[in-house]
């Protein structure tokens, strides 16, 4: 590990000793919504942040028939200065939210799996952070809840 290497190197804040955040949000649809609905949810502040998807959550209220809800993010710009595009489903691909209740948004994608339910975003100036629901989203559907982030 860093901590017992010769030289000892240090870890980066979003790994070691950095501050858990919290980013909540709500959404109460205001009309019905056309397919692929999406809500942004919160932005994430510039800098390296990792997303504690596995400590995340959300109640989810979305009515329509066999309904499932993707979370990723909107372009941005990384710390090197590049573009990287927009991704509806980067995060969670095809979350069941059939049943109304809560749930943990760690979805089961593996790349999400293999990093221990994390993300890690590495921006110039933060990403929006955006549920899409791949069929509509009815009017008085409720998406409430909060993401959990490390960064300092």
């Amino acid at each position: 590990t860093n901590a017992t290497s010769t030289p000892v190197t240090l870890n980066e804040a979003n790994v070691y000793h950095g501050r858990v955040r919290i980013a909540y949000f709500t959404h109460d649809q205001d009309g019905a919504g056309d397919a692929t609905s999406s809500v942004a949810l919160c932005s994430l502040p510039a800098g390296k942040v990792k997303v504690l998807l596995s400590q995340s959550k959300a109640y989810v209220n979305w009515t329509t028939s066999s309904a499932t809800l993707d979370l990723g993010w909107d372009a941005y710009t990384n710390i090197d200065g590049d573009a990287v595009a927009a991704d509806a489903d980067g995060l969670v691909d095809g979350l069941d939210v059939d049943t109304v209740g809560y749930q943990t948004l760690e979805g089961a994608l593996a790349g999400i799996k293999a990093t221990g339910g994390t993300h890690t975003f590495e921006t110039q100036s933060g990403v929006v952070i955006r549920a899409t629901s791949p069929g509509a989203i009815a009017d008085g559907d409720d998406l409430v809840g909060y993401i959990l982030y490390v960064v300092d």
